[in-house]
């Protein structure tokens, strides 16, 4: 992310004076005033351009930084104010590259995170920077830039960890110091289905406990031996029909005991 705010442009000599930009706040709304903005606009544009250039080779297009400006440069135009007494390149120059920070800012993570958290990367970073040289050229440590910084070490810790998260790695990449060249995605753990049930075996044992007996059995030779019901009703003298019967029955009872417990 940019660091410190640029010093002013020299817009050149094809920028409108600022008593065109007076003239601008003083025209009411209509095909004049609409003119003079345009020409206003494209007359800074390359002062804009120029800004923009400055955060090339950050990962992001040229043409898109100079949209971002451009976009600056179009609310400089519209707030200006020249009864503040400030010229408008002063007044233009922060506008423009506080657009494109809040581009980076909000737009070039690979990870969402909270504005609050990139705040605290920037401080940490910067912070991290300046004290590795007085530290042999090692790391500092928690408290050396909780203490540069004014922190707390619990959010010197989320600013740690925050500048891991502005570009991904691809799943495809090998973790450095693994070894034997094992991509990410081969690490990855697969779904356990045994799980999805696991809270729905719970939910019916109480349900289950209550059933008589013969209407248990039933269920554990059709659900856990994976019976048929003929072979079920061969083995406990009773008619197929009967034993779906049962079977239904007792399915429907723990189904409504659960739904009892939980509502």
């Amino acid at each position: 992310m940019p660091a410190a705010a640029p010093a002013p442009d020299r817009p050149g000599d094809a920028a409108l004076p600022d008593h065109a930009l007076r003239r601008l706040r003083a025209l009411p709304p209509g095909p004049e005033r609409d003119a003079l903005r345009e020409e206003t606009i494209c007359s800074w544009l390359p002062m804009a351009h120029r800004i923009a250039s400055r955060f090339r080779n950050r990962g992001e297009a040229m043409d898109d930084l100079r949209q971002v400006a451009a976009m600056g440069l179009v609310k400089a135009v519209d707030r200006y104010d020249p009864e503040r007494g400030n010229a408008f390149e002063t007044y233009a120059v922060p506008t423009v590259t506080g657009e494109l920070k809040r581009h980076f800012r909000d737009h070039t993570w690979d990870v969402h995170v909270p504005r609050r958290v990139q705040d605290l990367r920037n401080r940490v970073r910067v912070a991290r920077h300046e004290l590795t040289p007085g530290s042999g050229g090692g790391s500092p440590t928690c408290a050396e830039i909780a203490a540069a910084t004014g922190l707390g070490e619990e959010d010197v810790l989320l600013g740690l960890e925050a500048l891991e998260s502005y570009s991904a790695l691809s799943l495809d990449a090998v973790p450095a110091g693994a070894e034997g060249g094992s991509p990410l995605a081969d690490r990855l753990g697969s779904c356990d289905r045994a799980l999805d049930t696991a809270v729905d075996r719970e939910a019916v044992k109480p349900g289950l406990r209550e059933l008589p007996e013969r209407e248990r059995t039933i269920l554990y030779l059709r659900y856990f031996q994976d019976m048929t019901q003929i072979r079920i009703a061969e083995r406990l003298g009773i008619s197929q029909m009967h034993v779906s019967r049962l079977l239904s029955r007792s399915c429907e009872r723990v189904r409504e005991d659960v739904l009892q417990e939980t509502a």
